[in-house]
């Protein structure tokens, strides 16, 4: 029963396939449930995007004007007219979100290596901090946190973000930033919408290389200011050959580093969770990819890492727990993206050492 009572007490969410809500499942001595891979709902997710087309324009524009007007009175989906997209436990994007939760593309473990990896996909070296969904639109940016609740209002140097480069109405930017509070800094992960011009639809390549740009050409913006008072910093990316990673490991970054997140180069920017976006600390780089990688400060193993199997046999209790007394409000939490953290790594017990020395991520209230 103390067991039990310490794994309540840890928080520990029940959570979608591979989420990193939970510890990795390869490092974890326990078989995980059956169902389809996450290559063959990778695929499977890149075929639905290239068949649906979403209204990205007016959903941008609602966010930029916090507009919703008519979208209250719209009737639920039939049960069971996407009975085989959830078996596969794929969002397929066939209904944006309302409002400002679940806005973001959020990621699983990477847990099956891509046999593509070298050649499809790229690799975002993340900072310690909060995910954040910004929207600079009317003369004013706004932060909110993956739940939708607004925490900051403050004027920036985004296209859009302040009353003196607001124009028109049509000027708005959304971007999926991560913020570090010590450094004052948003780092920019994603973009949505630049200028008014969405490219949720859009590649990841493209997506990249057409943010890169457009910082460029904003004057101030990495710097703090009046009227810009938090930076915005964009984050680069690296291709996911041998030698590409080995070298990233072995570089100093500005921040002090979270993880990586890979990015599938075709996938859309799609809310909610995917496995076409995959996420690992560094020193799970040369277990789960196979590499041989330098001993740097990145790939040095934490203390907490051996403690793995331990956290997975009280996610396992809390969960058969929560079935047991019917809580099936958390299943619902965990479909509709609820169980993400708003940091990306793994939250520790709040009893271990690394909890208590705050060195590890917690969930969100």
């Amino acid at each position: 029963m103390e067991e039990l009572s310490a794994a309540l007490a840890a928080g520990v969410a029940l959570a979608a396939p591979n989420s990193p809500a939970a510890p990795h499942p390869r490092l974890a001595a326990y078989k995980p449930r059956g169902g389809p891979g996450q290559a063959e709902r990778r695929q499977r997710l890149l075929r639905l995007q290239r068949e649906r087309r979403l209204d990205y324009v007016n959903h941008a524009r609602r966010l930029a004007e916090d507009d919703w007007a008519g979208l209250e009175s719209e009737g639920e989906d039939k049960e069971g007219e996407d009975a085989e997209e959830e078996e596969m436990d794929v969002d397929t994007g066939k209904k944006l979100p309302k409002r400002y939760a679940n806005q973001l593309m959020l990621s699983e473990w990477l847990v099956d290596v891509p046999l593509d990896l070298e050649q499809e996909w790229v690799v975002v070296v993340c900072p310690v901090g909060k995910r954040a969904l910004v929207v600079a639109s009317r003369g004013s940016t706004a932060a909110y946190t993956k739940s939708g609740f607004c925490v900051n209002r403050f004027p920036s140097l985004l296209p859009g973000g302040n009353r003196h480069n607001s124009t028109s109405e049509k000027v708005y930017c959304i971007l999926d930033c991560i913020y570090n509070e010590a450094a004052q800094t948003y780092y920019i992960l994603d973009v949505m919408c630049w200028r008014g011009h969405p490219v949720y639809d859009c590649q990841t390549d493209f997506r990249f290389f057409w943010l890169f740009s457009k910082i460029q050409e904003e004057e101030g913006l990495g710097e703090k200011s009046r009227i810009n008072p938090f930076k915005f910093v964009g984050l680069q990316n690296f291709p996911c050959s041998s030698d590409s990673l080995c070298e990233v490991l072995a570089m100093d970054f500005p921040f002090e580093v979270d993880g990586l997140l890979f990015y599938h180069k075709q996938t859309h920017y799609t809310p909610g969770s995917t496995p076409l976006v995959g996420w690992l600390r560094p020193y799970m780089v040369p277990e789960i990819l196979g590499l041989a990688v330098p001993a740097t400060v990145l790939t040095a193993k934490p203390d907490y890492a051996g403690r793995q199997l331990q956290q997975i046999i009280e996610s396992k209790k809390s969960k058969k727990l929560a079935a047991e007394k019917g809580q099936l409000s958390s299943v619902v939490a965990a479909r509709n993206g609820h169980y993400e953290l708003e940091h990306l790594s793994t939250p520790q017990p709040a009893n271990s050492l690394e909890g208590q020395d705050g060195a590890v991520s917690q969930m969100e209230n």
